[in-house]
């Protein structure tokens, strides 16, 4: 976003004399990847972007697989046409109101007005929908309309910067989508809504930050007469974040090199949402999104901005990195030998730090056998941790960015596929759903309570990463933004190594050495430096964490889980257990909601503690991450405190919270 910079002003977020004096702007001011589910009549949209005062443009796609065989295309209305206007990225038509469309759009989202399917349908189940909102932003993205003269011409924007993509389409009469891109140059474009290669032909002249020229009468973009639109997608412009710096949006491309993996792309960010095309050859364009399940380590949702087919489970796409992508495989479509290839894609948010732990953490208790049930979240989840309270069970950990696979906290097996009935995480925005199926043990049985934890990744607060092992000592990049306090780190697949599957915790990360224990152990844990083997070979930083080569094994794929103290959000803390109540300041306001503690100084389990079951002055219900066991009601371990929460003095015990003398580490939730 631009700067106004004031001379002799106060210093604000790091500029010196120099201080930036507009609000900040994060990615998820201006982007989001929203599903949704038809009902059939009016449904309101609330992704939280302002599309009523800014503008923007709402893309959607019926991906529902029940519409095998009927035509549902790609509908994208934006603000810069007459409301309720339509195209379609795979249909030369022009712009129509067959739909009736969209309500206007408001401060928070959209409306729909359509029981149409291709929208907001049901039908024999009720239809599943992928909308993209882009929000007119300096720096991100533009719209803007015109109409031809049929001859060379230049077109003003607002982009704020020189544009990476230009998309043009004529809403007046049917033709072709025409795509500038930056990486194919001016003497060369393509067609949105075909799966042809590049052409050449020079018909834009010149592309600059305030404006760009079209230089013939071209009934695709400057016919006499004609009725126009373009979309402008900035490229690694900045603007964004706290010092207005950060990029969000990266228009590129790459080399194929015929090899699994392929070549690493380095956008400087974890994206959430890419479109690919090849260039040199035929090839769709493919969309993926962080929402519909983009899991690293195996199939992709996918959909072709030039193709009105339902989405599909695609064994070819990319995964992605801490810090941008690459193709998988050596499949032609992502990454032919020599294969030239074009991409738009966006940064992954949340962007800001977040104030308060409702919005990033959720407990929800509720009886198994109810079928199709969901979870309203109030925010994205990313980690689910499911837990079944009254006979055994192993405990269930999963992630967004690995998809319809869960591990064990209490075993060592390797990631295990997924299984029907297991909660989805390309449910309604917000939600965590689980399928129509109630005897999976894990999540749903009928007769058996449970309680799931809902985590999102957000600044300074949780990230996760996945990575590949090399073999050697590793650096790998996180987005958390701080130093992480307690690393969880575990293989998915079977690892050669001696102590191959174990879960790794690390804590007390100091100068020269930190505290290494096993989640799925009562361990006392032990004191290692980095440099001997043992877990983590470098103090983590801000952006990065050092992995020895033990938990590196070449070809054998990981998880992490990264924690950190946030102001009122968030604390990672130690304390020692005494002859009398102790409250636990975390810097809370009310309370803690979710509190996980484990003996240092002796044997003891991981205790997890939260609100939906009850941190009271009486009875709190427990759980052990590294057991089998079903939840104990508790003795008065905890209780509620504002700050934070109170240990109570407890007997000698592996589960005792209290016990004098006794040292503690926890993680506690707002």
């Amino acid at each position: 976003m631009p700067l106004i910079a004031t001379r002799g002003a106060a210093s604000v977020q790091g500029f010196g004399e120099f201080a930036q004096t507009t609000a900040p702007v994060y990615i998820e001011d201006v982007f989001s990847t929203y599903l949704y589910t038809g009902n059939g009549s009016t449904q309101t949209i609330t992704n939280g972007i302002d599309l009523s005062t800014k503008g923007g443009l709402v893309w959607i796609k019926n991906r529902s697989l029940q519409d095998f065989g009927n035509t549902r295309a790609h509908w994208l209305f934006d603000s810069a046409r007459t409301a309720g206007y339509s195209l379609s990225t795979n249909s030369t038509s022009a712009q129509s109101s067959v739909f009736g469309g969209l309500i206007p759009f408001s401060t928070t989202g959209f409306s729909i007005n359509t029981s149409d399917p291709n929208l907001n349908g049901t039908g024999s189940s009720a239809y599943t929908y992928a909308s993209w909102t882009f929000r007119e932003q300096p720096k991100f993205f533009d719209i803007v309309t015109y109409t031809g003269t049929g001859s060379a011409r230049s077109v003003s924007h607002n982009l704020g910067s020189t544009p990476g993509c230009i998309i043009i389409k004529c809403t007046s009469n049917a033709d072709q989508w025409i795509v500038y891109h930056r990486s194919t140059g001016t003497s060369k474009f393509l067609y949105l809504n075909t799966t042809g290669a590049e052409q050449t032909y020079s018909w834009i002249s010149s592309v600059g930050s305030t404006s760009f020229t079209l230089n013939d009468d071209s009934s695709l973009y400057n016919a006499n007469g004609r009725t126009y639109v373009a979309y402008l997608f900035a490229h690694d412009a900045g603007g964004f974040g706290l010092t207005g710096s950060d990029n969000v949006i990266t228009c590129g491309s790459y080399t194929g090199n015929g090899l699994a993996p392929g070549p690493t792309i380095t956008l400087g960010y974890e994206p959430q949402w890419i479109m690919i095309k090849r260039t040199d050859a035929v090839g769709n364009w493919f969309l993926y999104d962080n929402m519909r399940g983009w899991p690293v380590g195996s199939d992709a949702r996918e959909l072709y901005a030039n193709d009105s087919y339902q989405e599909d489970a695609s064994s070819y796409n990319p995964w992605i990195t801490s810090t941008g992508f690459y193709p998988r495989n050596a499949d032609s479509r992502m990454n032919a030998a020599g294969g030239t290839y074009i991409y738009i894609a966006i940064r992954r948010g949340p962007m800001k730090t977040p104030t308060s732990g409702t919005s990033v953490f959720a407990p929800n208790t509720y009886a198994g056998g109810t079928a199709g049930r969901s979870f309203s979240l109030g925010f994205v989840p990313d980690a689910l941790l499911t837990m079944r309270r009254n006979t055994s069970n192993f405990d269930i950990l999963q992630s967004r960015l690995t998809g319809l696979g869960y591990m064990f906290t209490n075993a060592t097996d390797a990631e295990i596929a997924a299984t029907s009935g297991m909660p989805a995480w390309d449910a309604p925005t917000n939600t965590i759903s689980l399928a129509t199926a109630t005897s999976v043990t894990g999540w749903n049985a009928s007769g058996s309570n449970y309680v799931n934890e809902a985590f999102a990744r957000a600044p300074g607060f949780f990230d996760v990463v996945c990575y590949t092992g090399t073999s050697a000592n590793r650096t790998l990049n996180h987005n958390l933004g701080v130093a992480p306090e307690l690393i969880i780190q575990k293989s998915r697949a079977p690892d050669p190594g001696v102590v191959a599957n174990y879960w790794l915790v690390g804590t007390n990360f100091g100068a020269s050495n930190y505290r290494r224990n096993w989640l799925q152990l009562t361990d006392v844990g032990t004191t290692y430096t980095y440099a001997a083997g043992a877990g983590f070979f470098s103090q983590p930083t801000s952006t990065t964490f050092g992995i020895t080569d033990s938990y590196n094994a070449s070809g054998t794929t990981y998880i992490v889980y990264l924690f950190a103290t946030l102001a009122g959000v968030s604390k990672v803390g130690s304390y020692t257990g005494s002859t009398s109540v102790q409250t636990i300041n975390c810097g809370f306001t009310n309370g803690a909601r979710f509190v996980l503690i484990k003996r240092t100084d002796a044997a003891g389990n991981w205790i997890v503690y939260d609100s939906a079951r009850g941190i009271v002055a009486g009875n709190d219900p427990y759980l052990l991450l590294n057991t089998t066991g079903a939840e104990d009601d508790g003795d008065d371990d905890l209780e509620a405190d504002s700050s934070g929460f109170i240990v109570n003095p407890t007997p000698d015990g592996i589960s005792n919270p209290g016990i004098n003398g006794a040292t503690y580490i926890f993680l506690a939730i707002a």
